[in-house]
């Protein structure tokens, strides 16, 4: 426990003034996470050719860096560059002809690619947009993925009976689910109506904020989901008592992208 509080204070020191700032400093500061992120996924597949895996890397990276480039829009995913687009299934599958050899890439390992650096990627960027809104709506999403998460465990401890899914995360129960969705969106809820300042539907936005709060803990039995296929506790040990980069982000990501295909649609 020790160890997990000392780097939670770590984690917060370093990514809180970032955050404030925003602009380049935000960028760069995702364009790392999303880079370790890939680096967790990647570990999934030792075997790998190291090419492919250096092109993840970069195409990855041009994504994040693409996203704070085209300015502050909730129509990203949809006003995509097309070329771009098509750019990431284009290299990895012509890299399968100058690899040859099924044991090192083969087509399953270029879709695993492909399918890892839009997510990453897109999600990333994502979340650079909408720091780029402001840097409200943003710590607005971050406080429905940690008070959700930080109740659902509290509350889950001392009450919890009724397992929610134990074939993939046999510590979460009903009990903490409920009441981390209830106490996490309505301070989230709280945060958005003082702060913020919007008054004009709040039963709405309580709607909307409950459900992008099951959406984080869909995103985080999502994770535990590839975990226990993969056999591991955790995707690395890049945060000391806490696990890896996708393991403490799964929730923003999923809450990200769900609040911006929200807005586009809306």
């Amino acid at each position: 426990m020790k160890k997990r509080i000392i780097s939670a204070i770590v984690m917060i020191i370093i990514l809180v003034p970032l955050l404030i700032i925003g602009r380049l400093p935000f960028m760069i500061l995702s364009l790392i996470l999303g880079c370790m992120i890939i680096y967790e996924l990647l570990k999934l597949k030792p075997k790998l050719d190291i090419r492919p895996k250096i092109a993840t890397f970069i195409l990855t990276g041009l994504l994040i860096i693409y996203a704070y480039l085209k300015g502050n829009s909730f129509n990203f995913i949809a006003d995509f560059d097309f070329r771009l687009l098509i750019f990431v299934p284009l290299v990895l599958l012509l890299m399968l002809v100058f690899i040859n050899n099924q044991k090192k890439y083969n087509h399953h390992d270029a879709f695993y690619l492909i399918g890892i650096t839009y997510f990453i990627g897109f999600a990333l960027g994502n979340i650079i947009k909408i720091r780029e809104l402001g840097l409200y709506p943003l710590l607005y999403l971050i406080l429905v993925a940690t008070m959700t998460d930080t109740f659902a465990y509290f509350i889950g401890s001392k009450f919890g009976k009724h397992k929610l899914a134990p074939l993939i995360s046999p510590n979460k129960t009903i009990e903490g689910s409920v009441g981390g969705s209830i106490i996490g969106s309505l301070i989230a809820s709280i945060f958005y109506i003082f702060v913020i300042k919007d008054y004009r539907n709040i039963f709405l936005l309580i709607i909307l904020t409950i459900f992008l709060s099951i959406i984080g803990q869909l995103g985080d039995l999502v994770k535990s989901s590839i975990k226990r296929c993969e056999g591991i506790k955790d995707f690395s040990n890049l945060i000391p008592g806490h696990g890896g980069i996708f393991d403490r982000f799964d929730s923003i990501i999923f809450i990200s992208l769900t609040y911006t295909i929200i807005f586009s649609l809306f």
